[in-house]
């Protein structure tokens, strides 16, 4: 006898929604895993980047340094450890690193030619060069005219004769609060003062406008305030 079976054979559309439902189902996992990867693993800084410390030590001559991190002009020089010079800026008189150097146009460019507003210092490695005392006492002396003008407030300034190597220059010395510093003359730009100092292995190289002088009480300090600040720890 033929028996038949009660059950009915599947469509073939109830075929594909069964073949369809573990791979949606597979996808969503899929998906809800891929999201949970990515959660974990996107970056948590914003669009400025992780923070840079505030403060790097750089080794210059073997002379330590603590230098704020926004002072330094190059940016292949932000990183620590020794290096062989190092270039920076402050705001004066506030002596504070600056901030983001604004973007100058064509437009703003006419409005951007303000004073100078900053102390530039170079920390180089002196490799027993001739010391900046050294050079004031033996070397400039050859080439300064033989006259000297009188002190005003304290400061004293000789004129380099026009036929050496520092012919544009005048030579700025006091003695309390110490300074000396190479003076360009003002001409098509403004004059510029060259004041250096030793500390350990490093020679510093301080750069301000000439103008300063009428105020070089104030420069001086500025110098030492910041040469004092910049040192690291002393062994």
């Amino acid at each position: 006898m033929t028996v038949f079976s009660a059950a009915s054979p599947r469509s073939p559309r109830t075929r594909t929604r069964a073949h369809i439902v573990p791979i949606v189902l597979g996808g969503a996992a899929a998906v809800c895993a891929v999201a949970l990867v990515a959660y974990l693993l996107w970056p948590t800084w914003g669009t400025s980047g992780a923070n840079a410390p505030d403060k790097l030590p750089v080794s210059v001559g073997g002379t330590l340094f603590n230098l704020p991190t926004t002072a330094i002009r190059m940016k292949i020089q932000r990183h620590s450890g020794p290096q062989e010079r190092i270039d920076l800026d402050f705001l004066y008189p506030s002596l504070e690193p600056p901030g983001t150097p604004k973007h100058v146009s064509a437009d703003t460019v006419d409005a951007s030619l303000l004073p100078i507003d900053r102390i530039f210092l170079s920390i180089a490695a002196h490799h027993d060069a001739l010391s900046p005392e050294q050079r004031t006492a033996t070397i400039y002396p050859r080439y300064l005219e033989p006259g000297a003008t009188m002190p005003e407030d304290g400061l004293t300034m000789r004129m380099f004769r026009a036929d050496t190597p520092y012919g544009s220059e005048d030579l700025y010395s006091a003695a309390s609060p110490a300074l000396t510093a190479r003076c360009t003359r003002d001409a098509a730009t403004p004059g510029m003062c060259l004041s250096e100092r030793r500390v350990g292995g490093a020679d510093l190289t301080f750069r301000f406008p000439r103008s300063w002088l009428s105020q070089w009480r104030d420069a001086a300090d500025a110098m030492e305030k910041l040469t004092a600040q910049l040192r690291g720890p002393r062994g």
